[in-house]
């Protein structure tokens, strides 16, 4: 539906413009791909992110490990464990695996959740930042999402992250 309107808005706006005021347009392209892939934001969150999930890894990994140990023992001490004692076994491992299971989907839920919150705040960082360099440049129109083909020409991509990016510090000399 976001296509169909997008289309429909160039569209109108080709048709309707007399081709010397089309030409007198100025109009830019930002391929948000990239800059989600390369916005130092994006980067910083992802640390964090990872920083902030990395103890609870940690732990189901240890888990992990300590069911497959279970599991190990058991498989081996089948032949030689009373029956009573193998469905006691079998009971606890079954329960310790549903439990890791619950703890590994709630984690992923939990990162998915953080991620999307990341995430808006970059989006909306990012369309601030364009609508800056839009204004500042004078930019008649900038395109993004749902276009097939654009030319370097029109590519501002780069100069979005540039903006992004923290100014860099000159270092003085004594």
């Amino acid at each position: 539906m976001k296509k169909y309107h997008f289309y429909l808005i160039v569209g109108f706006l080709l048709s309707v413009l007399s081709p010397s005021v089309v030409a007198e347009l100025k109009i830019g392209f930002v391929d948000i791909v990239k800059v989600m892939e390369e916005a130092p934001q994006v980067k910083d969150a992802n640390k964090r992110l990872k920083k902030d999930f990395a103890n609870r890894k940690e732990k189901l990994r240890i888990a992990r490990k300590n069911l497959r140990k279970m599991e190990e023992r058991l498989a081996k001490d089948a032949t030689i464990m009373n029956k009573q004692r193998g469905r006691k076994q079998n009971h606890k491992i079954s329960q310790k695996r549903f439990k890791l299971a619950y703890q590994q989907d709630e984690l992923q839920k939990d990162m998915n959740f953080r991620r999307n919150e990341e995430l808006d705040k970059i989006n909306k960082i990012v369309t601030r930042v364009i609508r800056e360099l839009g204004k500042s440049s004078k930019y008649d129109l900038i395109l993004s999402d749902g276009v097939l083909f654009w030319s370097k020409r029109i590519d501002i991509t780069d100069q979005v992250l540039m903006r992004l990016s923290p100014p860099r510090r000159r270092h003085k000399r004594r």
